[in-house]
This record gives structure tokens, C-alpha cells and sequence, in this order.
């Protein structure tokens, strides 16, 4: 109810203000700050990923963004396990792809297998084709 000539209401608010919708900034803080800490939180970092990055700069195949190397070796596995396709084929797709000659994109892709496929390691080894999926 309205107090005449105070533009208030019998409980001190503004006039008109609507007393059921009451703002409760504390709460609102309190999202705010946990929502900006895990946008803040850093990512958690792949150990296989790490390894791939570090033997790339081990082996001196510089010159690609980390990124676009990650993402192109993590295509590696399922590319090597598309019907028809062995490690030759895969390693020029890198290469067309990363814009490398084939020397390094073959160092680039025994790497990426290494690190990101290893039950591919094994059947390559036993001479056995290599199946992504079991």
C-alpha cells in the first residue's frame, strides 16, 4: 500500500515496486564468481598430447602450430583404420595436409601413431590390420 505524499510503500520500498521479485545479490554474486573461476580454471593438460608435442620438437618437425599438429595427429588413427589404408597412404595425407614433404610428415605420423593409437602399434607389429575400433 502506498503512503501518500512518500512515494513509498508501508514498508519503506518504492511504490509499485513489486515486493514477490526481490533480487538476492549475494546469490547472484556468488554465481558470478564461481562461474568466472571455472572459466578461469586452466585446462587439464593431455599427457599424450604433451609427449606428442615434445617429440615433435625432439625430432626438430617445427613450424606447426601445436594446435593443428595435435589435431592432425589425433586424425592419424582413424585414417589408419579406414579400410584400404596403411601408414604410406596416412603419412602423404599428413603431408598434403600439413603443406611438409613426406620425410617429415612419415616422422610426424610414426609419432602420432606412437603417442595416440598404440593398439595400432601392436597389430602393426604382428602384422595384423589395424581396426580403431576393437
Amino acid at each position: 500500500m502506498r503512503v501518500a505524499g512518500t512515494g513509498l510503500s508501508n514498508d519503506g520500498g518504492p511504490a509499485g515496486e513489486n515486493q514477490g521479485m526481490k533480487i538476492r545479490y549475494p546469490a547472484v554474486a556468488v554465481a558470478v564468481a564461481f562461474a568466472a573461476m571455472l572459466s578461469a580454471a586452466p585446462a587439464q593438460a593431455d599427457p599424450s598430447t604433451d609427449a606428442f608435442l615434445s617429440a615433435l620438437e625432439h625430432y626438430r618437425i617445427d613450424g606447426v602450430d601445436p594446435a593443428t599438429a595435435v589435431r592432425v595427429g589425433e586424425s592419424v588413427c582413424p585414417m589408419l583404420a579406414e579400410p584400404g589404408q596403411d601408414v604410406a597412404d596416412v603419412a602423404a595425407d599428413v603431408a598434403e595436409t600439413l603443406g611438409r614433404p613426406l620425410g617429415p610428415a612419415t616422422m610426424f605420423t610414426g609419432l602420432a601413431i606412437q603417442m595416440f593409437c598404440p593398439r595400432a602399434v601392436t597389430a602393426l607389429t604382428d602384422g595384423r590390420p589395424f581396426s580403431f575400433f576393437g
